[in-house]
C-alpha cells in the first residue's frame, strides 16, 4: 500500500487505537463513507459491526462504487489496528527490533512483508507460541494491505485524509502517553545532522525560545508538518528563537538514518537545524521515552519545558493556536 508506515515501537501509538480523530461538523468524505457502509453490506455482509464481520468476509468482498469502497477501506483499517492491540506487548517488541535502514516511506511496499520480515530477523526475542502469534497476525496484515492497494489504485479517494481529522493520540490514565513532568529539558552534547557539535545550554540559551520537534522519517503526520516547521523557524527567529528537529532513527549517528533524514528535510524544504545525541544520556532516554509522533516541546531560554507537550501535528489549528500561547509564554519568561 503506498502510504507511509508506522515501523517502531516507538510509534505503535499512532497505529494502534482509531486512525483519524475527527472533530465538528462531519465532512464530506465521512458522510460518503457513511453512505457506502449500506452499499457494501448489500454487496455481502454487514459492515454496521465491525467485531461481527469477518476477515475474509471483507477480503473478498468486491464493491463497484466509489461509496462503498471507502466504506470496506474503513473496515479493512479498522481490522488491522484490530490484530496490533490484541498483541501490543509483542507487536512493540517487533517495531524496536525494526531495521531502521527499512523505512517505508512512500515506496509501494507491503507492509506485511516488511512486519514478517521484521518478526524473522529478531525470532530470537520470541517464543515459539509468540512467534507463532505474530506471524499469523503479520499474515492477516499482509492479505489486509493488498486488499487496501487494490481499493486505492482503483479508487484513490479511499487513500485520502478526510479534512478537519487530526492522526488520534492514545491515552493511558487519561494522559497522551507522551507526556513527561515539567522541568527541564535534559541537557546534552551532541550534533546537528551536518555534524557541527551542539550543546543544550549553548542551544537554548542563546534563543528567547526553541521549539524542539520529535519525528522519524517514515511518519506521514511527521513529513507532512515539516514545512510547516520551516516557515515557523523563520517566524520564530524574528523573535530571537528557532525550532530544532530530532529524528529518532539518527540518535547514536546511525549514517544511512542520517542521509535520509537529511533527504527528506531538503525535498520537503526544511533547512532548521535537525540534531542528534546518544541513546544512552539522559536526553536519549528522554527521546525514546516518547511514544507518539510527531511531538513537539516548547523550551525556554533557561532550558525549561513550557506546558504540556503539543501532541500531533502543527498544522492542526487547535494545535496551532496552543503552541503560539507556549511559545509567547516562553518569550515572556526570557525577559523576567
Amino acid at each position: 500500500m503506498k502510504k507511509a508506515k508506522l515501523l517502531t515501537g516507538i510509534a505503535l501509538a499512532l497505529t494502534v487505537g482509531s486512525l483519524v480523530a475527527c472533530g465538528g461538523k462531519k465532512t464530506e468524505a465521512a458522510k460518503t463513507s457513511e453512505a457506502g457502509t449500506s452499499a457494501v453490506a448489500q454487496a455481502g455482509g454487514s459492515l454496521n459491526d465491525t467485531a461481527s464481520t469477518d476477515l475474509d468476509t471483507l477480503l473478498n468482498l468486491e464493491v463497484d462504487n466509489t461509496e462503498a469502497a471507502m466504506a470496506l477501506h474503513q473496515k479493512l483499517m479498522e481490522k488491522e489496528n484490530d490484530v496490533l492491540i490484541e498483541n501490543k506487548a509483542l507487536w512493540e517488541k517487533v517495531f524496536l527490533a525494526a531495521d531502521k535502514g527499512m523505512a517505508m516511506v512512500e515506496d509501494g511496499s507491503n507492509y506485511g512483508d516488511f512486519l514478517l520480515k521484521t518478526i524473522e530477523n529478531a525470532k530470537d526475542q520470541f517464543s515459539e507460541e509468540e512467534l507463532k502469534t505474530l506471524r499469523e497476525g503479520a499474515e492477516k496484515i499482509k492479505k489486509i494491505e493488498g486488499k487496501l492497494t487494490i481499493l486505492e489504485q482503483k479508487y484513490p479517494e479511499c487513500g485520502a485524509k478526510p479534512d478537519n481529522c487530526d492522526v488520534s493520540v492514545p491515552a493511558e490514565n487519561g494522559k497522551p502517553v507522551s507526556e513527561s513532568s515539567l522541568g527541564s529539558f535534559p541537557a546534552f552534547e551532541g550534533q546537528d545532522l551536518d555534524g557541527n557539535a551542539v550543546k543544550s545550554s549553548e542551544l537554548f540559551g542563546g534563543n528567547t525560545v526553541t521549539v524542539v520537534n520529535f519525528w522519524f522519517t517514515s511518519c506521514r503526520p511527521c513529513v507532512e508538518e515539516l514545512s510547516a516547521l520551516d516557515a515557523l523557524n523563520k517566524q520564530l527567529a524574528e523573535k530571537g528563537g528557532a525550532v530544532v528537529g530530532i529524528n529518532s532513527f539518527t540518535l547514536d549517528g546511525d549514517a544511512a538514518a542520517i542521509a535520509e533524514a537529511k533527504d527528506v528535510l531538503a525535498k520537503k524544504g526544511a533547512s532548521y537545524r535537525n540534531l542528534r545525541f546518544d541513546t544512552n544520556t539522559d536526553a536519549g532516554k528522554f527521546a525514546m521515552g516518547i511514544y507518539s509522533f510527531p511531538t513537539s516541546y516548547v523550551v525556554d531560554q533557561k532550558g525549561n519545558i513550557v506546558g504540556e507537550p503539543i501532541v500531533g501535528a502543527i498544522t492542526d489549528k487547535k494545535q496551532a493556536e496552543r503552541l503560539n500561547q507556549l511559545i509567547e509564554q516562553a518569550v515572556a519568561n526570557s525577559k523576567k
